[in-house]
């Protein structure tokens, strides 16, 4: 059944409540907890307004304009006017919100006001770098302020809602969406959330109040991020200790935080669509871990269901995606057409709908709409936050620390500021778009700084650009397939000649920025169209080359990191992307991530993780072929978790561990002392890696269990301290239980996951 079908179904499924209109709207005493004021409100709730708060729609027409007279717009019009809509997205911009609440606070029964969602996934109009990149920065307040920024764009002009974090866990590089997360590890991963979800809301529940906050929502719920082959909406089946160790901890992370709002995911788990789980959605989050907030479905996962064959039909849908608790229905036009009907003949009890509607309200009771709807327009603060100067170095303060130095040999780096010739090449490195990143539906084209912008502000060196070739062939936009250029080279001859005689060649290459994000995925993790033609083609002519690489996931380019003497991984960096490359590459600032997924020498090893499980034969002891290897390849990554150079050297001397045993329940303090001794000031993520050596459940080769980032100047040495505890010695076992074993654990600390000074000790 189409969509106007359904909505039009649901029209005469419904009992029309227009003649209440006109009745007086409820008094809610703004000095009465916030429970009770829920409580007054439902008694007064018909049926029909209680499922219409389950009901989400996208916008539907010019809200500023007249009315709309036809179509699905008419009808949402009306669904909205009667109060059967819960809530909207990318309903934006002070007018266009403001319009739209004041039909639902001013010509419904109930005058309920709207939550108004957006996907404000790394910045609203000003935007930062992509999630993965920020991750690499390992730096949690800066995660922090980047999330705050986002809120207060997104807030200033209506949003109060935003759909992230992203909070996946995926060791698969093919897969687009990792673009959105933090990652091959839940630990980070779980950092990650903390300080994206208080970035977004506030440190405190009340701190949702605040008119530049707004309400967050982790997801996807969950393991989505563990889609076979790496394809996007594809089938995930995995163990219950994955599912508990490494997907649920930055969800479970998240909760505690105190986010308010969950999405389901696309994928099945166990058999069963996650939208439609009861197992994730009842018995996990709002059981075990006791979550108060309501759950959204992912863009018409509830519809989706009959696809995946687990359900017949939308009343069927209906009924399974209500009782296993998914709350607010996106896009798929049936709650409102199909649960009234569904609670009146017994198929769906109402006191599940009546949970889910005080889930909802009470979020837009903490968002402070109910005291005043219009709290968001403000068309004043509109102008002021949008493109500020303070958001504006949020935003390259986060893309400086996001930069990834890979590799840098033959002392490339930092360029010297007077005194160089230097050729620039690639069709990247003049784009104002790509840079951007795929989720900027909010954002304008062509704003991003541009590499060559960014580097054309050192005025001490000769500068040559030249394209080389064209990345792409016609449109670039969000829902396209992109269409690359693999036959015009007409520009290598030009970009040799420059190369040729300069002294530096500086190459940005990489994928385009809607390469990457949902629906998204890849088969190949190299430089897609001509460009690694055109790498070995200028290397042939000038070997001195700084690889500059805009990507928004891990690429595989063995070829690069066994040639090219300088790669720096740039991501996809958002508004302030040329500026930071530029301030990275001369020095102005030392970069300082690290890789928060492993780079693979070829797509054949994905998926691969540092937190990998030994197997009965790691090594090759015995001289055969006969152990866990590949014939061709190294087994290890091209570039490993943890990973990150710096233009300074670090020293890690003395680690120790405060005494040799401990009983459950104390703490483990283990202490490195660590040196700057090379020439520059600098930044050093230090690392604890950990190793159970015998449980219960076989235990990964090491684990993350804390990480502190220091600032150390030239020949200085600073003593590090990370503490275990409980909560980082135990792990899930496969019914959830956490468990915390006696036993002989060893330890690793050290600026990567592959190499580090080691120690151990016993839990008695």
């Amino acid at each position: 059944m189409n969509t106007k079908k359904l909505i039009t179904a649901g029209i005469f499924s419904l009992i029309t409540i227009s003649t209440m209109n006109a009745q007086k709207k409820p008094h809610l005493d703004k000095t009465k907890p916030i429970e009770e004021r829920i409580d007054l409100l439902m008694k007064q709730m018909t049926l029909e307004e209680k499922v219409g708060q389950m009901n989400q729609y996208n916008g539907f027409w010019e809200v500023t304009g007249p009315a709309p007279k036809e179509g699905n717009a008419e009808l949402k019009y009306k669904h909205l006017r009667d109060g059967w809509v819960g809530s909207m997205l990318s309903v934006r911009g002070v007018k266009q919100v403001k319009a739209v609440q004041k039909i639902a606070v001013e010509e419904t029964r109930l005058g309920i006001p709207l939550i108004i969602g957006f996907d404000v996934i790394h910045g609203y109009k000003t935007l930062s770098p992509i999630p993965l990149a920020e991750a690499a920065s390992w730096d949690m307040e800066a995660i922090k302020k980047s999330a705050q920024v986002a809120s207060d764009e997104a807030s200033a002009v209506g949003i109060n809602w935003t759909f992230g974090p992203n909070v996946d866990v995926s060791h698969e590089a093919r897969w687009g969406r990792v673009m959105e997360g933090a990652g091959e590890d839940a630990y980070l991963g779980s950092k990650v959330a903390i300080a994206r979800v208080t970035g977004f809301q506030g440190d405190t529940r009340a701190d949702l109040a605040k008119v530049n906050t707004i309400a967050a929502c982790a997801k996807h719920f969950a393991a989505y991020g563990f889609a076979e082959a790496g394809r996007d909406y594809n089938t995930v089946d995995i163990s219950n200790s994955r599912l508990y160790n490494e997907v649920l901890p930055p969800f479970h992370a998240a909760t505690e935080a105190g986010v308010r709002t969950f999405m389901n995911s696309f994928n099945i788990l166990n058999g069963i669509p996650a939208t439609g789980n009861s197992f994730l959605q009842r018995d996990i989050l709002k059981g075990k871990w006791n979550f108060d907030g309501f759950v959204v479905s992912d863009w018409a996962s509830v519809r989706e269901m009959i696809a995946h064959g687990f359900a017949k039909d939308g009343a069927e849908a209906t009924q399974k995606a209500v009782i296993a608790g998914s709350d607010m229905d996106m896009e798929s036009y049936l709650y409102v057409v199909e649960l009234a009907n569904l609670v009146k003949t017994g198929k769906v009890k109402e006191a599940l709908v009546d949970d889910a509607v005080r889930r909802i309200l009470r979020v837009k009771f903490e968002l402070g709409l109910f005291d005043d709807p219009y709290r968001y327009c403000d068309e004043k603060r509109e102008k002021a936050t949008i493109g500020s100067k303070a958001n504006i170095a949020g935003v390259l303060d986060m893309a400086k620390k996001s930069i990834v130095l890979l590799k840098n040999e033959k002392n490339l780096l930092p360029l010297q500021k007077s005194g160089q010739k230097i050729a620039l090449i690639g069709a990247l490195a003049n784009d104002k778009n790509s840079p951007l990143g795929s989720w900027r539906i909010a954002s304008d084209d062509n704003t991003a700084v541009s590499v060559l912008e960014g580097m054309q502000q050192y005025k001490g060196n000769q500068l040559t650009f030249e394209k080389g070739a064209d990345l792409t062939v016609g449109k670039t936009a969000f829902v396209d397939e992109l269409v690359f250029n693999t036959t015009d080279k007409s520009g290598f001859d030009a970009a040799k000649k420059v190369a040729a005689s300069a002294d530096v060649v500086v190459m940005v290459l990489g994928e385009h920025g809607f390469q990457s994000g949902e629906g998204r995925s890849r088969t190949n993790l190299d430089l897609p169209g001509v460009q690694q033609e055109l790498l070995e083609e200028i290397y042939k002519v000038n070997p001195n080359i700084v690889l500059v690489l805009n990507n928004g996931r891990p690429l595989a380019l063995p070829w690069a990191a066994a040639h090219i003497p300088a790669i720096v991984e740039a991501w996809h960096l958002g508004t302030q992307t040329g500026n930071a490359v530029a301030q990275v590459l001369y020095g102005d600032y030392n970069p300082s991530g690290k890789l928060p997924m492993s780079f693979p020498r070829n797509v054949g090893q994905c998926p691969i993780y540092y937190n990998n499980y030994s197997t009965g034969r790691p090594t090759n002891g015995e001289g055969n072929v006969f152990w866990s290897h590949y014939t061709d390849v190294e087994k290890t990554p091209q570039f490993p978790f943890g990973f990150g150079l710096s233009y300074t050297t670090f020293d890690y001397k003395n680690v120790r561990i405060n005494k040799p045993a401990f009983a459950k329940g104390e703490s483990v303090v283990v202490s490195v002392d660590v040196t700057n001794s090379g020439n520059y000031d600098g930044k050093e993520v230090v690392q604890l890696y950990l190793h159970d050596d015998a449980a219960s459940l076989a235990r990964p080769v090491k684990e993350l269990k804390g990480f502190e980032l220091i600032d150390l100047k030239k020949g200085e040495t600073k003593t590090v301290t990370l503490t275990l505890t409980d909560k980082e010695l135990g792990f899930y076992d496969n019914d959830g239980n956490y468990l915390v074993e006696p036993g002989t654990f060893k330890i690793m600390v050290g600026g990567s996951s592959d190499k580090g000074l080691e120690s151990g000790f016993e839990l008695l």
